[in-house]
């Protein structure tokens, strides 16, 4: 077993110490991210528009797919910088009201956006 994955192991104590994990709530669809869930670290300004350094917050992967299969990198930069913003973007409200209503550990592929897809194609 390599360094790293020693350093990451959920069930050894040694990496952890004692007890169980605190349940980590989402902040963008409220539901608890049990320990081998998928999850990411979301920087709430992008690294590419300056956020390198700046805030970040743990969501569930499906989570974090869906903000970035839906926006551009400037666009959450300019208007969708804080979790309440993005929370009551249109597209985002419809996709928490989705999966709200499915397991906490759920995850399955997130395609982009048609919009999206078509703005990537006209770019090649």
């Amino acid at each position: 077993m390599g360094r790293r994955a020693r350093r990451w192991r959920d069930d050894d104590p040694s990496t952890h110490g004692p007890g169980t994990p605190e349940a980590v709530i989402c902040p963008l669809c409220e539901r608890p991210i049990p320990p081998g869930a998928r999850q990411s670290r979301h920087h709430l300004t992008p690294k590419l528009k300056g956020g390198t350094h700046g805030e970040t917050v743990r969501l569930h992967q499906i989570c974090h797919s869906a903000i970035h299969a839906r926006h551009s990198e400037a666009e959450l930069a300019r208007r969708l910088s804080d979790v309440a913003s993005l929370r009551a973007e249109p597209e985002i409200a419809r996709f928490l009201a989705w999966v709200r209503t499915k397991p906490d550990d759920f995850h399955t592929a997130t395609r982009l956006t048609r919009t999206r897809r078509e703005a990537k194609r006209s770019t090649r």
